[in-house]
């Protein structure tokens, strides 16, 4: 009985010997699975990930023999993570699902380190959070916008199109100061880079703004806001409409030296015809007549009779006895 057991375990010992040896990897298994992996990045980006992992466990298993595909395995996923995000976007998926995949795609470029696929994660993590800036300016949204447009900035702060985004948000809001703060800084980046268009862009969006506030203000009566708000725009450039406000603005103060300069920019700038120029003739000649300058504030009245300015000219010709 002792020499059956004792040959029974013999065995016994053999076949696990036997079985771990059958069992254990072997290169080509590496091998496989890598080919497999590289098959599977032609087609399918997700089913190619855990493939290339399962080389690394594998060459882990193996050996030093199979360091030059764990190598290999470790140089691939980075990329593949990246394109994962990448492709997010170009199926135009949810901005938070695009997020969520350059965050993956960031961390796992640390993990293997790759540079290159850190450079591009990021890229794509910017373009994460901008796709979800604009979807919440859209919607009114504007807090969680000013958030999503600073994470941008965090990750890249010359990422100039976040902060014209921001000065978007902040024109919504009305938050004249931020706003004016903002846009600036665009104007200030894109200036340092050559950049015409954005300037053009971004300065007529600020005159427009502060043309606007300066006209509500001056309809309110509320005439130095009025001032302040047009001496704003004035800095973004030159524009006849400014000009009148202007003007209007500065007759009301009875700062009437003020009131013909003003008037007379605006119609320099006009081009149009005798109606488009009636308004600035108008202002011109209630300032020259607020100076006694009667004869010339007659001939002005009379270049303002036209469209909206035809009754209120005729009258005041009427009050100063124009011939």
């Amino acid at each position: 009985m002792g020499n059956i057991l004792r040959k029974a375990s013999g065995i016994m010992v053999l076949s696990v010997i036997l079985g771990i040896n059958l069992g254990a990897q072997t290169r080509s298994d590496v091998i496989k699975a890598f080919n497999e992996g590289v098959q599977a990045s032609k087609t399918d980006t997700k089913a190619a990930i855990p493939a290339f992992e399962n080389v690394i466990v594998l060459a882990e298993k193996v050996g030093e023999t199979c360091n030059d595909l764990k190598q290999k395995a470790t140089q691939v996923l980075p990329g593949l993570y990246v394109k994962l995000a990448s492709t997010a976007i170009s199926e135009k998926k949810p901005a938070p699902e695009i997020i969520k995949a350059a965050k993956v795609a960031s961390a796992m470029a640390d993990k293997y380190g790759s540079t290159t696929s850190k450079e591009n994660a990021g890229k794509l993590l910017v373009q994460g959070y901008y796709s979800m800036g604009t979807d919440f300016f859209t919607k009114k949204e504007y807090d969680n916008a000013i958030l999503a447009f600073d994470s941008i900035l965090t990750i890249n702060p010359d990422y100039s199109a976040a902060l014209y985004g921001k000065a978007l948000v902040y024109r919504g809001q009305n938050n004249a100061t931020l706003f004016e703060e903002t846009i600036d800084k665009f104007i200030e980046k894109a200036k340092a880079g050559n950049e015409e268009e954005k300037v053009k862009q971004a300065s007529t969006l600020a005159l427009e703004y502060f043309r606007a506030a300066g006209s509500q203000a001056n309809q309110a009566e509320k005439l130095d806001d009025a001032l302040t708000m047009l001496t704003k725009a004035a800095k973004y450039g030159d524009d006849k409409d400014l000009f009148y406000f202007f003007a209007d603005v500065y007759n009301k103060q009875k700062n009437f030296n003020s009131g013909a300069e003003y008037a007379q920019k605006g119609l320099a700038l006009e081009t149009g015809d005798a109606e488009a120029k009636a308004k600035f003739y108008y202002q011109l000649a209630v300032a020259q007549a607020g100076k006694g300058q009667n004869a010339e504030a007659c001939a002005s009245f009379k270049n303002s009779l036209y469209g909206a300015f035809a009754e209120a000219s005729k009258a005041q010709r009427k009050n100063l006895k124009c011939e």
